[in-house]
């Protein structure tokens, strides 16, 4: 219902970008950061494991998108940067700042809401279920659904929970989820 309307300032603009990050804040963050604070009474901080082992996190991030990186560049060549896509929502929300935007709703807070009543495994199937149904409306929307997509985001959303399990640190998916968004949106355009 929001992205129709959104799309109308123009999917370039400065505008668009802040209005798509201020929609993602008011309903994936902020209602996971209320629920922690209020309902379960934990510091969302802690309990979302962004102060415990952060400066491990990070580097665990940034190592596996090195190797990421490698990957794309063995698997489709050198990178070749198009000004085309490096526009204020390209870099900002669907690179940048996607891996905040969507590890905190479903590797910090679903999976280990799951994981209270399951094991990892279980958890991180009905989790990466989830990561997957969210893109669904706007693959639709876009018309750009296809099995290829369907895996690649399950698959993805499955190795940013084990990344984060063995981590522990929410940091480490972070990281490696908006650096994989922008290596392959921005740099390599494979997505």
């Amino acid at each position: 219902m929001i992205y129709p309307h959104m799309q109308e300032l123009g999917t370039t603009t400065l505008v668009y970008a802040l209005a798509n990050l201020v929609t993602r804040l008011l309903l994936w963050v902020i209602p996971v950061f209320l629920y922690l604070r209020y309902i379960d009474h934990v510091d969302p901080i802690a309990y979302l494991k962004l102060n415990q082992y952060w400066k491990r996190g990070m580097l665990i991030g940034l190592a596996l998108s090195v190797l990421n990186f490698l990957g794309m560049l063995l698997r489709f060549g050198p990178p070749h940067p198009s000004i085309q896509y490096v526009t204020w929502n390209g870099v900002l929300n669907t690179s940048i700042l996607i891996g905040f935007f969507e590890e905190i709703p479903f590797r910090g807070f679903i999976l280990q809401k799951l994981q209270e009543k399951f094991p990892f495994w279980l958890s991180n199937l009905l989790s990466s279920l989830l990561f997957l149904g969210i893109h669904l409306p706007g693959w639709i929307l876009l018309h750009t659904l296809t099995w290829s997509n369907v895996i690649s985001i399950f698959v993805l959303g499955s190795i940013f929970a084990i990344i984060f399990y063995y981590s522990k640190s929410l940091w480490s998916s972070i990281i490696t989820h908006s650096l994989n968004d922008f290596l392959s949106s921005v740099l390599f355009h494979i997505s």
